[in-house]
């Protein structure tokens, strides 16, 4: 098993340190496990009820303990607790905003495929005053999302303006249309939001609007650039804070909401600095190794030949995966020491080996890599990095074999995936062709669970589409009670409906397979 940096004083026993804290908690509390929720894997703030290894020492639990609630640095080499600021310090972009803003500026006639959308819905009376209240106290409290964009000296930086007292809230009152046409009319506007396009330097980057359904139904409909929003603001906590806000205020109190430490320009300015360290130079030796010699693109057979340039047009098509099939795969995951997202990565791999024979492939994933530390839990940001997964699947492996290798892969990336994606394509000195993406044009991501928002509250992300898409395919799975609800984005240049719709029933059939006998080799799946 192949791991980067380790806590300062844990590295002597990293191989049997891992795989015990795995099989007795990572099924509770860290079923997931991919790159959606890695920073769960070395940030927990409940970390004293996390059993560790049996082998470590009490004095290396209590260390282990530490560096799990982001208190210890990976290694000597790291830079001190993220602090604010110095007035007149620069406000440099994060690493991670560095790669959407520069290849923002190349998808200028693309589109919008950085747009990120949610829908909150309001089942029951609401205050658009007090909604708006809460609306503009959240854009107070977090810096990130009164940002733009600027260049100074030829390089970008943040520029962060004032707080205004009230944000307006515009409002689409619905009731006049005959019920029936209402949905589909909200869906249209939403829709339509999603595709518009910001503007990085004159900003802002998040636009709200509130549509109207009824005296007692409502949609509060978010569009947000992702430069200043991931997956965690976007689903965890938006809606987590829109709602203690406007629950508070209707009640005519304050909101119990603690004092943020930082601001993301503070940690982007941090993170500067830790560009500087060993930490740095060693996680990026090891994308030199894993990615060495280059893998080769995946041939994947499309429906129409690529364009001579990718257009970045995209489509969605909705799937579920029952809560059948997942308890299976979640009790053959316990079983074999693995999360549930490496089960999912197993048989995508598989079920890509079929389509194109290929033994050595990369699939992406997404990683909240800016995470890991205990100062930004709690901040709206971007903190997202695209990760390579390399799976070997030479020599027919079992179902077993490729669930172990999927574990190994997805443990030693969540230890080096503080490196920006570009920055390992660069200093790893990889091919890349302008027409496509480095790496991988397959992606496969899965999120935790949504906050339960109290009564009358509730989300979704699913069924608005911004029209375009990052990657060919990109499978993105959230965590629900009934099951795994997901969407598949891809291209339609490249792609029939019908056929992502078949992609989507084989990978289920091998996964069933795969959980009823993990002893099948690749050859004798079924898809």
């Amino acid at each position: 098993m192949v791991f980067g940096t380790w806590p300062t004083g844990l590295a002597d026993k990293p191989g049997s340190a891992w795989p015990d804290v795995f099989a007795d908690q990572v099924h509770d509390r860290w079923r997931h496990s991919s790159f959606s929720c890695s920073s769960t894997l070395v940030n927990m703030s409940n970390a004293e009820s996390i059993p560790v290894a049996a082998g470590l020492s009490e004095a290396k639990r209590r260390l282990l303990r530490k560096y799990l609630r982001g208190h210890v640095s990976k290694t000597a080499g790291d830079p001190a607790r993220i602090t604010r600021r110095l007035p007149g310090q620069p406000a440099p972009l994060s690493l991670w905003q560095e790669q959407v803003w520069l290849r923002a500026q190349k998808a200028v006639d693309m589109p919008p495929f950085y747009n990120e959308s949610i829908i909150i819905h309001r089942s029951g009376p609401l205050d658009a005053r007090i909604l708006e209240q809460s609306l503009s106290e959240i854009i107070r409290r977090h810096e990130a999302w009164r940002t733009t964009f600027d260049t100074l000296g030829g390089q970008p930086v943040q520029v962060i303006h004032s707080a205004l007292a009230t944000v307006p809230l515009p409002v689409v009152d619905l009731r006049k249309l005959p019920a029936e046409k209402r949905q589909p009319e909200a869906l249209r506007l939403a829709t339509e939001e999603a595709q518009r396009r910001f503007d990085l330097q004159k900003g802002p980057l998040v636009r709200a609007e509130l549509i109207v359904l009824s005296a007692d139904k409502h949609q509060l409909v978010l569009t947000m650039h992702q430069s200043v929003a991931d997956g965690v603001t976007v689903n965890v906590l938006f809606p987590k804070e829109l709602v203690t806000f406007y629950e508070a205020f209707s009640a005519g109190k304050p909101a119990a909401m603690a004092n943020l430490p930082i601001q993301y320009a503070d940690y982007a300015y941090w993170q500067r600095q830790w560009m500087q360290t060993e930490a740095f130079a060693s996680q990026l030796a090891y994308w030199r190794d894993r990615l060495m010699p280059e893998p080769p693109a995946l041939q994947w057979p499309t429906d129409r030949p690529p364009p001579a340039s990718s257009t970045y047009r995209g489509a969605i098509r909705p799937f579920t995966i029952s809560n059948q099939l997942v308890q299976r795969l979640n009790a053959m995951s316990r079983g074999e020491s693995v999360t549930l997202f490496m089960s999912l990565l197993a048989g995508f791999s598989a079920l890509l080996y079929r389509y194109t024979n290929q033994e050595d492939m990369v699939i992406g994933t997404l990683a909240p890599s800016g995470r890991k530390r205990s100062e930004v839990q709690n901040l709206m940001g971007y903190f997202l990095n695209p990760v390579p997964l390399r799976m070997n699947l030479c020599g027919n492996p079992t179902f077993r074999e490729l669930l172990r290798q999927a574990r190994d892969v997805v443990l030693g990336a969540i230890a080096n995936d503080d490196v920006p994606f570009e920055y390992v394509m660069a200093k790893a000195g990889l091919s890349s062709d302008p027409n496509r993406r480095p790496l991988f044009e397959v992606v496969i991501s899965l999120a935790p669970a949504t906050p339960d928002l109290g009564p009358g509250w509730s989300q979704t992300f699913m069924d608005v589409e911004s029209g375009g898409a990052r990657w060919g395919l990109y499978l993105e799975l959230g965590d629900r009670p009934n099951g795994l609800l997901g969407r598949a984005q891809y291209n339609p240049d490249l792609f029939e409906a019908t056929t992502i719709g078949r992609t989507l029933q084989e990978w289920q059939v091998l996964l069933e397979a795969g959980a009823s006998n993990p002893e099948l080799r690749l050859s004798e799946l079924p898809c």
